[in-house]
């Protein structure tokens, strides 16, 4: 039989100056550095800052999820 899995999800926000996809791998992997078994995430809000009339920050909200262990 094969064991059910659980899930908590934590909410973190990545940022990067590079791009919204570099701002996800940026959260993704610092939570990761504390959080074990992450298995997928979730895109909430997207947001940056604009500065001299060009974007100069970009910030992702997420939700991630990790199985918990037994």
């Amino acid at each position: 039989m094969q064991d059910d899995n659980i899930y908590k999800v934590i909410e973190v926000v990545g940022s990067s100056s590079e791009s919204l996809d570099d701002a996800i791998r940026t959260g993704i992997e610092k939570a990761g550095r504390t959080v074990k078994h992450l298995r997928w995430f979730q895109v909430t809000d997207t947001r940056g800052h604009i500065e001299d009339g060009k974007v100069a920050h970009f910030q992702v909200s997420m939700k991630i999820g990790f199985r918990v262990e037994e």
